[in-house]
């Protein structure tokens, strides 16, 4: 059997990918978190999303054949106005992506065993305490396009890949699920 024979043996043999996303700085544009506009403000609706965000999640919807969840740290209240806005701003209704894959977690280290049951191998957060703790997940991407006035962190974990873009999000996980 040769080499590539091989490689396509064990994709065939993998379990397929999954992916993770995050909400705050993620989908929705950190950028307001300080105005009336966050979801701790007074109009949690018209919270703006990320540059590109809704295009990239249905492109990565379609790549991954729907196996895509959205896993967020927010106590009943900012989870009840997460949905709502997931719904208002498209993510829903445009990405397919159902109700059923909207995950809530009070403390941000519950993503890990909530990753581990979903069988997670990509996931786009924009905290890096956040994606050291997803030690199952292999691919993890630290997302800077939504922090607004928050910078970079100084240290980026190895395994951690920086993007700022969800252009630059979407062409590094298409290398690594074909």
């Amino acid at each position: 059997m040769s080499r590539r024979d091989k490689k396509k043996a064990a994709r065939a043999d993998a379990p397929p990918p999954v992916l993770g996303l995050d909400v705050g700085g993620v989908l929705v544009d950190r950028v307001a978190e300080d105005s009336d506009t966050s979801f701790f403000g007074d109009r949690p609706m018209d919270t703006p999303r990320t540059d590109g965000s809704l295009e990239a999640v249905i492109e990565l919807v379609e790549l991954f054949e729907g196996r895509v969840y959205i896993v967020s740290k927010a106590g009943p209240r900012i989870a009840r106005l997460t949905t709502e806005w997931l719904a208002l701003h498209g993510f829903l209704s445009n990405t397919m992506i159902p109700a059923a894959h909207l995950h809530f977690v009070r403390k941000r280290p519950e993503k890990a065993p909530i990753c581990v049951d979903l069988g997670v191998t990509h996931f786009v957060d924009d905290r890096v305490d956040v994606l050291g703790h997803l030690r199952s997940v292999k691919h993890r991407y630290l997302f800077s396009g939504g922090l607004g006035a928050n910078p970079v962190p100084d240290s980026i974990p190895r395994n951690v890949q920086h993007v700022a873009t969800w252009p630059q999000t979407v062409h590094r996980i298409k290398v690594t699920v074909r």
